[in-house]
């Protein structure tokens, strides 16, 4: 069985990294924890004294980058679900909601659309403005 050399146990900002090894004299899965790294700030942290070699620091690297690709996707995917819900939000308001499911939800809807509305707008107005300085 040809399994990956490195494993990572994602968490929360990051993940900890494993060798794998197979090559043993029971044949069985031993992983081995060598560091411990955070996506947000890039950090790279030996597991105990460890020394991280080349390839370690190298296949790191690699799924950091790859990590931070993944997570990107799925932010703009989460948001474009986001732009879905509005709309069934919409559709539900006007076809099925009652008074009292609208007086539920309709002020922290509000707060929230009118929150994002400014954030969009000023960036958007930011963006307009750094668009004709260039």
């Amino acid at each position: 069985m040809d399994l990956p050399k490195y494993y990572f146990r994602v968490r929360d900002n990051g993940a900890f990294v494993f060798r794998v090894d197979t090559e043993n004299r029971d044949r069985r899965i031993e992983m081995d924890q060598i560091a411990t790294i955070n996506i947000r700030n890039g950090d790279i942290k030996p597991h105990g004294e460890r020394l991280l070699s080349e390839a370690d620091l190298e296949r790191i690297k690699a799924w950091m980058a790859e990590r931070a690709e993944v997570l990107a996707r799925r932010d703009i995917d989460d948001i474009l679900r986001s732009v879905d819900h509005l709309n069934l939000t919409a559709h539900w308001a006007q076809t099925r909601a009652s008074a009292a499911q609208l007086e539920a939800v309709t002020d922290s809807l509000l707060l929230a659309m009118h929150d994002l509305r400014t954030v969009l707008v000023r960036k958007k107005a930011e963006r307009l403005m750094q668009d004709s300085k260039d």
